[in-house]
């Protein structure tokens, strides 16, 4: 499957959360993250980004996509996906 997450949490856990989903995605831009998954890591991603964060006071939202979707990108690409070999 083919994933988007992006995510508002407390300064002194953003760096914990792009540090973990790095391990499983690309990032875009900041605090969104894209990639091609499986469902283990799916669910791996969705059990350590609960670990990490405060429920009470951050927030994350997945978008899950059957495939990888079209792009159209305005202005700077901040970290091009298809440099990645």
């Amino acid at each position: 499957m083919y994933v988007v997450i992006v995510y508002d949490v407390n300064v002194s856990r953003v760096n914990k959360v792009k540090k973990f989903l790095r391990q499983y995605l690309n990032w875009v831009q900041n605090s969104v993250f894209e990639g091609e998954i499986t469902k283990a890591e799916f669910e791996r991603i969705k059990d350590g980004l609960l670990n990490i964060i405060d429920e009470n006071e951050d927030s994350i939202i997945i978008y899950k996509l059957k495939s990888k979707p079209s792009r159209e990108i305005y202005g700077i690409e901040k970290n091009p996906i298809d440099d990645i070999i």
